[in-house]
């Protein structure tokens, strides 16, 4: 008992004094300890934002720079100044307000409040970078900036909506923003994003001069989602069961076989008539959704009452029959793009079977001027207006030469009024005239196949 009271006494006196020797390192740990433990509390959601977020490193295929960079991009970190909705209304977005002066010959926009660019910096009318041909811009102060154009054109406030970006990838009032960038030799090489909300995913995006690399860093697990426009390269991720296929349409864009109707026989609205019962539409129908209009079906202004295109040989061949003689026939040239080829060829057979001779050649220009057959992906713009592609006047878009008085009426009174409703009829008329003059034909909007791992 009395050896136990010495053993206490010994290890209480061992206690105190080490305290007293070693008080300072004591107090400054604790005060240390403590001050870890209230700093990981502190900082657990911006930890847990950083180390245990969700990321998605995306694939994306092609040659990119600041200039043209894809829009699931620049509309995630940036807004323009409106924003159209799925029906077609115009909504602020950087703006706050709008007016229209002389029946939309001068709009003068009003920026929101405390509008910042993602660096910090105080975003003005000054950071406006939209330049219009024919459009006169001007700073009133820092929240106002009015356009003045040289003709009437009460629809201008829809060109207004592209995002706004400062050099070299800065946003304003975004859902994310640019963390980093890599370059190499003036082409971006990936973008890293991160959430200006929570919930949000961190997202990369990482590009690819070929559709091969792609595939190749997908199967070695540099990319985890990955969007593919060949159903026959998608199928060969059927089998992964880490891996799911998503198929959407892209209504950005048709295939559109275009006419020169400077060419005597293709000048004849019979004979494209005919030529369109030549298009063998049922070899295309796994590439994509039919198209019969150059409004895509998710337009707010597509005319749903269109005729639907068919295939019939036997009464293309009778009706261009007529319509031929040696020297017209032999002079058709058909023009398209390598990846198109083998559309291209299956269209060129039917031709043949026609009674057409044709000369199918790949061109590398973005647009050939020597043509008289030109199959492409044409890209549809947001707005049903379509002046520019096929008013009588539009030298440069106008690729076909096609002239038509009444629908130059409609296109000119579809872009001089903002009442949809309105608007919407002359769209609905516009569809209807192209499709019986078909001036070119719209084949289909192409699938696309998302690859992205479960």
């Amino acid at each position: 008992m009395i050896v136990k009271r010495q053993t206490l006494r010994y290890y209480y006196w061992l206690t105190l004094e080490f305290v007293k020797k070693h008080s300072r390192m004591i107090l400054l740990s604790f005060f240390l300890s403590f001050f870890i433990l209230v700093s990981i509390i502190s900082f657990s959601p911006i930890l847990n934002r950083f180390f245990f977020s969700k990321k998605e490193i995306i694939g994306i295929a092609g040659d990119y720079d600041f200039s043209n960079l894809p829009s699931e991009i620049t509309e995630k970190i940036s807004h323009g100044l409106i924003f159209s909705d799925q029906k077609g209304q115009l909504l602020p977005a950087l703006a706050s307000s709008w007016e229209m002066i002389g029946g939309g010959k001068e709009f003068r926009f009003h920026l929101k409040n405390n509008l910042f660019w993602d660096d910090g910096k105080e975003f003005t009318a000054k950071d406006l970078a939209y330049d219009f041909k024919d459009v006169d811009k001007k700073i009133i102060d820092k929240d106002t900036i009015y356009f003045t154009l040289k003709k009437k054109l009460p629809i201008f406030p829809t060109y207004l909506t592209k995002p706004v970006l400062k050099y070299p990838l800065h946003g304003v009032g975004g859902l994310y923003q640019v963390d980093k960038f890599i370059t190499t030799q003036g082409l971006i090489k990936e973008i890293d994003l991160s959430p200006n909300k929570s919930n949000y995913p961190f997202l990369v995006y990482k590009f690819y001069d070929s559709e091969s690399k792609l595939i190749n860093a997908y199967k070695t697990g540099s990319i985890n989602k990955m969007t593919l426009l060949k159903k026959s390269l998608a199928d060969t991720f059927a089998t992964w069961k880490n891996s799911k296929i998503t198929r959407s349409v892209d209504y950005s864009k048709v295939l559109t076989l275009f006419f020169n109707l400077k060419n005597p026989l293709l000048s004849n609205k019979d004979a494209r008539q005919a030529i369109a019962l030549g298009v063998p539409r049922e070899n295309f129908v796994s590439l994509g959704q039919p198209a019969n209009s150059p409004i895509p079906p998710v337009s707010w202004a597509y005319n749903p009452n269109l005729k639907e295109s068919v295939e019939d040989l036997d009464s293309a061949k009778k009706a261009i029959k007529k319509y031929l003689d040696a020297s017209a026939s032999a002079q058709l040239n058909f023009v398209t793009y390598y990846d198109y080829l083998s559309m291209a060829t299956d269209i060129d057979q039917n031709l043949n079977k026609i009674g057409l001779k044709t000369n199918l050649n790949l061109s590398n220009l973005d647009r050939p001027d020597n043509f008289d057959l030109l199959l492409a992906f044409w890209q549809i713009p947001e707005d049903p207006d379509q002046y520019f592609f096929w008013h009588s006047t539009q030298v440069q878009g106008n690729i076909t030469g096609y002239k038509n008085v009444k629908v130059d009426k409609l296109l000119e009174d579809g872009r001089t009024t903002l009442l949809i409703n309105d608007r919407k009829q002359y769209y609905f008329d516009f569809q209807k005239t192209l499709s019986d003059d078909q001036p070119a034909i719209f084949i289909y909007y192409p699938y696309t196949y998302t690859i992205e791992r479960k």
